[in-house]
């Protein structure tokens, strides 16, 4: 099987920038646009958000089944790349181009543009990262594969967090309904021409139909794989913490530090910590990797995020939560903390699938990876249900998408956010080591050992 040269993993790089600026936007703005500017309670966005999610989710298997069946002159996954992209790139537009409706109109279009949201970006997404395992069986190589996919992907999420806010004002003239329609659309834009350029670089090698035929056997093949049941549980606390905090950290700036450069001082705050993120990825982790391994640098990087935490709580409580300085400080240690650990979760769940050849005899790349996203959505979509009810009990009122208004939080809610965004994160990330320490045993040597074998 062929490596990828340098032109197929820029291209997927660039595939990845593009798939993660949707993804970022879809998962970092959709709460604040319907909830704070179009004035949907935040509980019924954050119940649509966990039903859209688990019904997105049930169909991951079902498609996971359908890319291991497809075997085309095109390739098994760049049909679905093609397809999917077009298709969500159409929906993101309109999820963030609402046209003027009444509530209860605008709960049920909601709903329908967030579940085909879903179900479109799946169909891509499977594909994208299943392909990882199945370009080369060397761990160095699929390292590089994995560090090149997750490190552009954060470059993706990086300009998401630092240009939206900024861009939707200048876009909008200060109206943000405007503002995000208009940027909705040049991401989606951007979204398909990476996408298309990837596809039509990226050659596939002829690849054998795999042999999960069904989802009651690929929900057997990921039970019966130890190692990849317990990556895919880890994925789920870690990105259970992000969705928290990504959700969150723009009401904090606009309520908390507030005063009229809040959208200055967010945007600083997101570009020094996607910097953190993208340099951790790129350069710390490359570093890291010559004196220590993978497992090493995993648990490390847990503890960093979580002690990010620990200082961003007693910051905002000692008064320093005026001090962007000081806020920097625990930004940059989850930022760079959680740059490393996609990646390692991703180089990991690849190990997990030639874990699972050896114990089982036959090859399951988008069964796992497949079933990951399926138990990943349905967990964010709890977490995010979770955090809608919370803004509601907090008591934080939204303020007009198209006057600006800025509404006065009272200090019970300011209190309350403060605690949502650090203690809850905190408790998922803590969880994650306990189990990662506890059952994860695919240690280099094993990687080596596996790869030996199946060369052989």
């Amino acid at each position: 099987m062929e490596k990828f040269g340098k032109k197929q993993l820029v291209a997927y790089g660039l595939g990845a920038v593009g798939k993660d600026m949707v993804y970022a936007l879809s998962a970092s703005y959709v709460m604040y646009y319907y909830q704070d500017l179009l004035g949907l309670s935040a509980s019924f966005v954050g119940l649509i958000l966990m039903i859209a999610r688990v019904f997105d989710a049930a169909n991951d298997p079902f498609m996971g089944v359908i890319v291991a069946k497809t075997n085309t002159k095109c390739g098994k996954f760049r049909p679905w790349l093609f397809t999917g992209t077009l298709l969500n790139a159409f929906i993101l537009y309109g999820l963030f181009a609402v046209p003027p409706l009444a509530e209860k109109s605008l709960m049920i279009y909601f709903a329908v543009m967030y579940i085909l949201w879903g179900i479109t970006y799946t169909m891509m997404d499977i594909p994208f990262w299943s392909i990882i395992p199945a370009v080369t069986s060397a761990p160095a190589d699929r390292e590089n594969l994995s560090v090149v996919g997750r490190s552009f992907a954060g470059v993706g999420n990086a300009l998401i967090a630092v240009l939206t806010v900024m861009v939707v004002s200048v876009l909008g003239a200060g109206n943000e309904l405007l503002g995000f329609k208009r940027f909705a659309f040049i991401v989606a834009v951007s979204f398909v021409v990476l996408i298309m350029y990837m596809c039509w670089v990226i050659k596939e090698d002829k690849v054998e139909t795999m042999s999960t035929t069904n989802v009651k056997e690929m929900f057997q093949a990921l039970i019966n794989n130890d190692q990849a049941m317990v990556t895919v549980l880890t994925i789920v606390l870690i990105n259970s913490a992000l969705y928290i905090t990504s959700n969150l950290i723009i009401y904090f700036f606009k309520y908390d530090i507030s005063g009229e450069n809040w959208k200055a001082s967010y945007t600083l705050f997101t570009t020094v910590g996607g910097l953190a993120q993208i340099i951790g990825m790129m350069m710390v982790y490359p570093q890291m990797r010559k004196k220590y391994s993978n497992i090493m640098i995993f648990k490390s990087c847990l503890l960093v995020a979580i002690a990010g935490y620990g200082v961003l709580l007693g910051a905002v409580f000692l008064g320093f939560n005026n001090s962007l300085p000081i806020l920097l400080i625990p930004g940059v240690l989850i930022f760079s903390g959680n740059g490393i650990l996609t990646v390692l979760t991703t180089i990991f769940l690849s190990l997990s699938v030639d874990y699972g050849e050896i114990k089982t005899g036959h090859r399951d790349e988008s069964v796992i990876f497949s079933m990951q996203t399926f138990v990943v959505k349905a967990a964010s979509g709890l977490a995010v249900f979770l955090t809608g009810i919370g803004l509601d009990l907090i008591g934080l009122e939204g303020n007009s998408g198209e006057t600006g208004e800025m509404i006065q939080q009272s200090t019970s809610t300011l209190n309350g956010l403060r605690l949502m965004m650090t203690i809850l994160p905190m408790i998922g990330l803590l969880t994650a080591y306990r189990v990662f320490v506890r059952k994860f045993n695919l240690t280099d040597e094993k990687a080596l050992e596996m790869s030996q074998i199946l060369e052989g």
